[in-house]
């Protein structure tokens, strides 16, 4: 699970001393001479093992954990780096729900048709949504994460971006071998500290984990029914609603208002349906007071999808909307439903890193506030580009795209001069 619980509450000081004035932890060799900074890490380790102790971890614990690990510069890499390529949601989509997947993932189904069918019993969620998960996450438990789980966290730990979360998440680690009787060094992970079929982070499966297969044991490292009850019980936390759908795909009148079309702005059924909005064969949606919002991932050209309450509860899950948009289309095609019918603007590349903070900086330069270029798209930027979209008589779906940044470019360009 690839929960971005990147605001985490443990707050500690790392000691800023000289490479060799600090000897490693104990079960830790020391390599001679010692780069700085790898002497730094080993006191960091060092030091920490005082704030796992009052946490409640013991001594031999820690030891266990940290023996063996260093700073994994590769892990540094991906913590530090923004990804330069950035995919179209129909490739992103595409890679997800291959035939190849959707066939393995209705095997797996019937394979363990009394698992799943339990599964959904207690906790409201349907086979196909949780091996929907199963497959993104791992492909069925074929990619679980090659690292070492507290070389993972300790390395995100010691400094960068992710400092307070690799701190939290390393003391949850911690708790989970204890907890469960593991030996740490049988704990592998992502890079980023997540782990098991379904991927949890730490403090996640201390939360929600659950033993799924009566085994007396949360081991979602083995189990594929451990990690999948405790999915489906951590949708559930999430305010999954039983017997509704994620969403639908949707069709759209040509007069629809494009600045209602956001999933932020949720609307009931009834008010969707006297907008015009239908099913996507032509008949008309169910009218109900249950709310719903109108999700367009490629703009105003591509396709619509109407979604509910369970599409948050999966966001809970992971807060991408691709990813949320990617489960529950899969979850449909395992229930032998057709994929997107409406075609993808395949001509619209999308914007890099570099390319949204000279959108959200041209949009501040022409009055229309985004809160900031941090090159993430958020309720601000999208409110600021429908703003400019609609004072210039153009679909206002808040989507960024090259020929918008031109545009745009063009005219703060014009305007400072």
């Amino acid at each position: 699970m690839r929960h971005k619980d990147l605001v985490a509450a443990f707050l500690f000081s790392v000691a800023a001393l000289p490479a060799l004035a600090a000897p490693a932890p104990r079960n830790i060799p020391m390599p001679v001479p010692m780069p700085e900074q790898e002497g730094r890490f080993y006191a960091f380790l060092r030091d920490f093992k005082d704030n796992a102790v009052k946490a409640g971890i013991r001594e031999t614990t820690y030891d266990r954990a940290v023996e063996g690990i260093a700073l994994n510069r590769r892990i540094e890499e991906l913590n530090e780096k923004q990804p330069e390529f950035v995919r179209p949601i129909w490739e992103y989509l595409g890679g997800l729900i291959s035939d190849t997947r959707v066939n393995r993932g209705r095997e797996l189904i019937a394979e363990n048709a009394e698992l799943f069918t339990r599964l959904q019993e207690t906790y409201g969620v349907p086979p196909e949504v949780l091996a929907a998960i199963w497959a993104v996450e791992t492909g069925f438990g074929q990619n679980v994460g090659p690292y070492n789980i507290f070389e993972a966290l300790a390395t995100l730990a010691y400094d960068g971006p992710r400092m307070e979360y690799g701190r939290r998440q390393f003391v949850a680690a911690l708790k989970i071998a204890e907890v469960e009787d593991r030996d740490p060094v049988t704990m592998k992970s992502s890079w980023a500290g997540a782990f098991g079929h379904t991927q949890f982070v730490p403090t996640t499966f201390l939360e929600s984990a659950v033993d799924g297969d009566g085994d007396g044991k949360r081991d979602v490292w083995d189990s594929p029914a451990d990690a999948l009850a405790s999915a489906a019980n951590y949708l559930k936390r999430s305010g999954w609603r039983v017997g509704e759908p994620w969403g639908e795909e949707v069709q759209l009148p040509e007069s629809f208002a494009y600045e209602t079309a956001d999933p932020d702005i949720r609307k009931s059924l009834a008010d969707w349906v006297s907008m015009g909005v239908r099913k996507m064969s032509g008949e008309p949606l169910e009218s109900s007071t249950d709310q719903g919002a109108i999700f367009l991932p490629a703009g105003y050209r591509g396709p619509a999808f109407l979604v509910r309450s369970n599409f948050n509860a999966i966001l809970k899950y992971n807060a991408a909307t691709s990813y949320a948009l990617a489960i529950g289309l899969l979850s449909d095609r395992f229930k032998d439903a057709p994929g997107v019918q409406a075609s993808w603007p395949v001509d619209e590349a999308p914007l890099d890193q570099s390319s949204r903070v000279a959108l959200q900086k041209g949009l501040m330069t022409l009055g229309f506030s985004t809160g900031g270029a941090d090159g993430q798209i958020g309720r601000m930027s999208r409110a600021a580009i429908r703003a400019y979209q609609s004072s210039r008589g153009l679909p206002a779906d808040g989507f960024a795209t090259a020929s918008l940044l031109t545009r745009i470019l063009n005219e703060s360009t014009l305007s400072t001069h």
